[in-house]
Parts: C-alpha cells; structure tokens; sequence
C-alpha cells in the first residue's frame, strides 16, 4: 500500500509568477528586520556619507569646543542677553499660538475638502518654507507697513501699527512658521480615516462637533508635533524678523538677532545665545524622535 500523499502547506507552495505569494514573505524573513537588509555598505557610498556627517556635525562640535563655559552663566545673566530670551520666548509661544488657531482649520480645509484650484493654494501656502525670509519680510512690509495694502487700513481705522513692534515679530514668527504646523496636521488628517467623523455625524453629530469630538483627538499627535516645529522655528526666525520688526534691544530683539549683533562686538555672548538656540533644537528633535521612527 502507497504512503499516502502529506498535504501540502501553504508556506511551501511556489509563489506565484505575478503576485509574488509566500516566497515574498519568505524574502521579507532573510532582509532582517522591518525588511531591511543589513548587508554592508559599498565603499563607494561610505565615504561620501562620511564626508557628509563631518561636514554636518563639525560646526557644530566647533561651537562646543570654543564656548566659554567658565563664563556662560555670567554672559546669560546679562540684561541685553535675558531680554532677547525672554522676548523669543514669548514671541515664538505666540507664533505658535496663532499658527494653531489659524493653521489648524487651513490644514483640514486642504485635507477635508475639494475645491478648485486647491493645489495651487497647497503651493502657496508652503510657499514661505522656500522663500527667503528676507523677501518675507519685505512682503509683510508691503502688506501690513503704515503705506502697505492692509497695514494703512488697519492704522487710519484702527491705529494699529505693526511694522517694528513685538506684535510685528509674532506676525513675522508666525508667517514663516505656519506652513511647519500646516503640512504636519495635513498629513495627519489625511492618514486618519474619515469613516469615523461619517459615523458621528449619520449618529447626529453637526460636522463641527464630529471634527471636535472625534477628529481632533485623533490627530492630536500631529498637531503637537507641528505646534513643536513651528514653535521652533519662530524661535530660530531672523530674516523677516529684523525686515519687517526691526532690531530694537527689548522690543523687537529676538535671540538670532542678539546673536547677530553680539558677533559684532561680544563673540562670548553670541556664542552663549547660540549655544541655548543649539541647546532647544536639540530638545525638539528628541521630542520629536518617536514620532518619526512610528512615520517610518
């Protein structure tokens, strides 16, 4: 009597021509990991790489290496030093703050909705993340200055000036910064599945009250980490800052313009500010770490 015939697994048919079957998930086993393969690095690719983390990390071990540590409290604990902190601190809060209450609608608006010509205003509003910042500057000057479009409006009828004020810095903090938060809570809306703010509403729920109660706390990760980006930038912005808001000590005078102006004639203390700007990047991008290992 023949053995009988074993029954054949699964794992061990031969894949198929065209949509690959088990043998991809057996090619997926012997990558490592995540499907990674974790063979060597051709030289060739090696160096160059190499070459590209020393010239990235050099500056900045070189302004570790040459900072006045005995010294850094006593640079930090002067006036004109305090002051820059204080107003980046509370400039870039506010930037944000704007950002979250403006950029969050934006973002769902683009995400959410079709309309026409919803591309282009996706262009535009990323726009300031490739613009120079000087030219943003000029832009809010022509914009919002005593002679700009809105800006002598907003003076005849309200005698609100923007041009080199604090207000000015948070206006030009929030301009180049606003697309961070933009980009990142589109992306998340987009990753969220609809299907529960359709859910809530066939329950009754008014759109608003869905996107509220049930889309916001979906998203909250992508917010937060946009909220950080932008919060971060504005407090690194230079360009449109000292455009448009100028470079007045305790009013318009942020940390990158301290720097700036200190490099001149006080190198210790731009390199102390640079140190604490160097000290919240770093911050930020460990904050962010989680997120972008779960993206990936």
């Amino acid at each position: 009597m023949s053995d009988p015939v074993p029954a054949l697994d699964k794992s061990d048919a031969p894949a198929d021509t065209l949509t690959g079957g088990p043998r991809r998930g057996r090619v997926r086993g012997r990558a490592g990991t995540g499907g990674r393969f974790r063979g060597g690095a051709p030289l060739p690719l090696l160096l160059p790489a190499l070459v590209g983390l020393v010239f990235l990390l050099l500056p900045l071990l070189a302004l570790i290496v040459r900072a006045p540590w005995r010294t850094l409290p006593d640079q930090l604990a002067k006036p004109e030093v305090w002051q820059a902190l204080q107003l980046s601190l509370f400039s870039a809060t506010a930037a944000t703050a704007v950002s979250l209450v403006l950029g969050v609608p934006l973002a769902w608006l683009l995400a959410r909705t079709d309309f026409p010509g919803r591309g282009l205003v996706r262009a535009l509003v990323t726009l300031p993340l490739v613009l120079p910042p000087v030219v943003g500057g000029v832009a809010l000057l022509l914009a919002l200055g005593r002679n700009g479009v809105v800006g002598r409006l907003l003076d005849s009828w309200f005698g609100v000036t923007l041009p080199f004020t604090t207000a000015g810095v948070v206006v030009a903090e929030a301009f180049v910064a606003m697309p961070f938060l933009v980009i990142s809570v589109e992306g998340t809306l987009r990753a969220a599945d609809p299907r529960y703010e359709e859910a809530a509403m066939t329950l009754g729920a008014s759109r608003f009250t869905a996107f509220r109660r049930v889309t916001l706390p979906l998203i909250a990760p992508g917010i937060a980490a946009g909220a950080v980006l932008a919060w971060a930038r504005a407090l690194g912005e230079f360009g449109a800052t000292i455009t448009f808001a100028g470079n007045f000590p305790g009013r318009t005078q942020t940390m990158p313009l301290a720097v700036y102006l200190a490099l001149q004639s006080d190198p210790d203390a731009a390199i102390a500010l640079s140190l604490v700007l160097l000290a919240v990047s770093i911050a930020v991008l460990a904050g962010l770490r989680d997120r972008w290992i779960t993206a990936s």
